[in-house]
């Protein structure tokens, strides 16, 4: 996460902290601990910052969000373990919306839930699944500036897009090309080549009985563990991938 100042925030997952760094890549301070009490963390790991800088993270393994300020005080947190109404378990990714409301990506519930800047429940959508609209461990999510909200879908190997009121929009599997940098490299690793050549083909998907892990691991240009999904000013969309260790990119609409 980045802040107004352009200092970017790294959450530490192993060490239970926050890591700050400058726009070169300085680090200029860290926050927090490990433990279950007020500003300690359990697994760090996704996080967001609303438009007065506030710093919203989700502290995975205390199934729980906590809110900062960007200099890391304490200011409140929201969700408790379990599967009821404003519940969470392993919450994993979050982002705020322009209204500052704040969506996290319920990993183990399967569905994305909604609160208020104060960290009131608002609602939650989806259930577990592979049809339009359900999740198998939903693991990022973001919102753009019209209220269009993306999710990557870990589980299922792609990412969902619903409207401004949670409505099913469309959903992406991913259309991977080779780069000019890819096809530099491959040129010279000819091993490599041939085995991306190999994946390159179209698969009869019916082969692999709708598993989705096994349809992205034979299909080069399909999403194959979207962990992340996230947007820029200009509404790009940027989806990485941790089994074929890239990104891909895409223009909304197109």
């Amino acid at each position: 996460a980045v802040d107004s100042d352009g200092h970017v925030y790294v959450a530490d997952e192993y060490s239970h902290k926050i890591n700050i760094f400058d726009g070169e890549g300085k680090s200029v301070g860290s926050w927090g601990s490990k433990g279950v009490g007020e500003g300690q963390f359990n697994g760090p790991s996704g996080m967001a910052f609303d438009g007065e800088d506030h710093l919203y993270v989700s502290d995975h393994r205390n199934h729980r969000i906590q809110k900062f300020t960007k200099d890391g005080a304490f200011v409140l947190s929201f969700g408790s373990e379990g599967d009821g109404e404003g519940k969470l378990n392993l919450p994993w990714g979050v982002a705020v919306d322009g209204g500052d409301e704040v969506y996290v990506a319920d990993w183990r519930n399967d569905r994305i839930s909604r609160y208020s800047s104060d960290g009131k429940f608002l609602r939650a959508f989806g259930s577990s699944g592979n049809g339009d609209g359900q999740f198998n461990r939903p693991s990022s999510v973001a919102v753009d500036g019209e209220g269009y909200i993306y999710v990557s879908d870990w589980g299922n190997e792609r990412v969902q897009v619903f409207g401004p009121d949670c409505d099913f929009i469309t959903k992406l599997r991913g259309t991977a090309t080779v780069s000019r940098w890819a096809q530099d490299f491959l040129s010279t690793n000819a091993e490599e080549a041939d085995a991306r050549a190999k994946a390159n083909l179209e698969p009869d998907l019916e082969l692999f009985g709708g598993d989705p892990h096994e349809e992205s691991a034979h299909t080069e240009k399909y999403f194959w563990g979207p962990v992340s999904v996230k947007l820029d000013a200009e509404g790009k969309i940027y989806v990485t991938e941790s089994n074929r260790h890239r990104i891909q990119i895409y223009e909304r609409g197109a």
